[in-house]
């Protein structure tokens, strides 16, 4: 075992060192982003590396399309141009088709801190420029003298073709857009307006409201770009603060757990240093305050023994108060449940607490309905359940009052106990103070009655433990009213004859065995 203790150190501070270096990336994540989303320029202007990404992206992905295209035009145009000229061209639109792939492979498995430079733009603006001046050659090739005006309008569809493609694929970069369809365009204008004949002076007008028109698709499309940029920049900020939080929340549940490991050891230690001493001092006070070895001179010393003996007695029980709720939070208070009569349990309760409601002039009234069968349960702790409602009815109630118990079905078709007394009852806003573990409310503080502000909490754990329901109703200047109850889960099936009043019973004393 002592050999094994600093292993388990070594690895808790390994895993400790481990989350602080994820809290600090996680830390240097969400502050590159906010210093990205709130910077005071152009918010598009963070997005360089992005936009250049698609682009790239873009061109890889039409490696193959444009020369499907090319080769269609290649093959059309060999009913006007020559199909020597048409391969020399054909061939040099691929070789700078796949020149712009090539340098787009290049800039994507570019290292970061490559990608940053300024040189791949030019690069990339550059490539469409010449990519864009192939497909401007392609306007000036020589045609046959029988070529008409065929080869006039198929110029002029395979321009909108070509433009429209390139806008699609460098919108991401407005200059290589540019550089990409102005040649194409501005060669096409002067070879129309060379000529004299209306039609070309009205293809040439078409040729230039084009290249605007995809040009101003062009920016609706880079702003659209830009926007889902946007999006997923605001996204992986999200992600960050959820990562940051969910690091947050793994270190408070640590220690949370730590807390909760240190209490309990705590508690264990505790109960044993303080009820060693506790026994020695409630067992000699008790023998001075009974006088068992002789007569006490002093009356006084009587008197100090007695309240020795009952602030003894005042801590044990609030020890073992404190223990029994932390038993149960950890999940550690095993239930031994047993065939029993609810009403027996509450009888035998207002039995014990008849001595102390008698020193205050109480009457205690105890009524239930009948017919009620035996529950599933386990009878120390609904003994401390209803010890503890009828302590705190007894307590606050003042002399000459009344305390009602009452055990009954359900409208479900289980079993309660209603304890109601005439005390002073709690205001409405003081209820949630007193259901918390050590809440009370102000009358007990006023009227200094002794206790931990525990019994509730322990009541409402271990009837919640049996699947019950913990109900308080009070009014002020009239009484409080504490009902649980049991399900009908927990009934057997079957029941016996029982009359009210303590001390007085009429069943069977044969025990039954429960059925399936």
């Amino acid at each position: 075992m002592g050999s094994l203790a600093p292993d388990m150190g070594d690895d808790k501070y390994a895993i400790n060192r481990q989350r602080a270096i994820r809290r600090r990336e996680m830390a240097r994540s969400v502050k590159d982003v906010r210093s990205r989303l709130g910077a005071p320029r152009n918010r598009h202007t963070t997005f360089d590396l992005e936009r250049q990404h698609l682009f790239a992206d873009t061109r890889i992905n039409a490696a193959f399309a444009v020369p499907l295209l090319a080769l269609i035009v290649a093959a059309i145009s060999v009913l006007w141009v020559s199909p020597d000229i048409i391969a020399a061209w054909f061939a040099v639109t691929i070789c700078t088709h796949f020149l712009m792939v090539v340098t787009s492979h290049s800039y994507e498995k570019a290292s970061s801190d490559q990608k940053n430079k300024s040189c791949w733009r030019r690069r990339f603006a550059m490539g469409d420029f010449i990519y864009g001046s192939s497909w401007a050659l392609f306007f000036m090739l020589p045609m046959t003298t029988d070529a008409g005006d065929g080869f006039v309008i198929f110029q002029f569809a395979t321009l909108l073709i070509v433009v429209a493609m390139n806008t699609m694929q460098s919108a991401t970069l407005p200059r290589c857009l540019l550089a990409s369809t102005l040649p194409m365009t501005l060669v096409v204008t002067v070879s129309f307006l060379r000529q004299a004949d209306p039609i070309h002076y009205t293809l040439a007008a078409m040729a230039i409201g084009a290249q605007g028109f995809f040009f101003i698709l062009g920016n609706q499309l880079l702003k659209n770009a830009n926007t889902m940029l946007e999006y997923r920049a605001d996204k992986d900020h999200l992600i960050a603060e959820l990562e940051t939080a969910n690091a947050m929340s793994d270190e408070a549940r640590r220690r949370a757990e730590a807390a909760n490991i240190a209490k309990s050891r705590f508690l264990a230690t505790m109960s044993h240093e303080l009820r060693t001493p506790l026994n020695a001092i409630l067992g000699f006070s008790e023998i001075m305050k009974d006088e068992v070895l002789g007569p006490m001179q002093n009356n006084n010393y009587q008197s100090y023994a007695a309240d020795i003996h009952g602030s003894g007695q005042h801590l044990l029980n609030l020890i073992n108060e404190i223990l029994d709720l932390s038993r149960i939070e950890a999940g550690r208070h095993e239930l031994h449940e047993e065939a029993l009569l609810l009403d027996d349990v509450v009888e035998e309760c207002g039995t014990m607490m008849k001595v102390r409601a008698k020193a205050k002039s109480i009457s205690l009234h105890h009524a239930h309905e009948p017919g009620l069968p035996r529950v599933w349960a386990d009878e120390r702790a609904l003994r401390q359940v209803v010890l503890n409602l009828l302590s705190n009815a007894v307590k606050f109630t003042p002399a000459g009052g009344d305390v009602r118990v009452k055990v009954g079905w359900t409208t479900e078709g289980g079993q309660y106990v209603s304890i109601k007394d005439t005390g002073p009852g709690i205001p409405e806003e003081e209820i949630p103070i007193v259901l918390e573990a050590f809440g009370q409310g102000s009358h007990a503080i006023k009227s200094a009655e002794p206790g931990t502000g525990l019994g509730l909490s322990i009541v409402q754990a271990l009837i919640g433990m049996h699947d019950g329901r913990f109900s308080l109703k009070s009014t002020l200047g009239e009484g409080t009213e504490v009902t649980v109850s049991l399900p009908a889960s927990r009934n057997m099936n079957y029941s016996e004859g029982v009359t009210t009043g303590f001390g007085s019973k009429d069943m069977p004393k044969s025990e039954q065995t429960r059925s399936a």
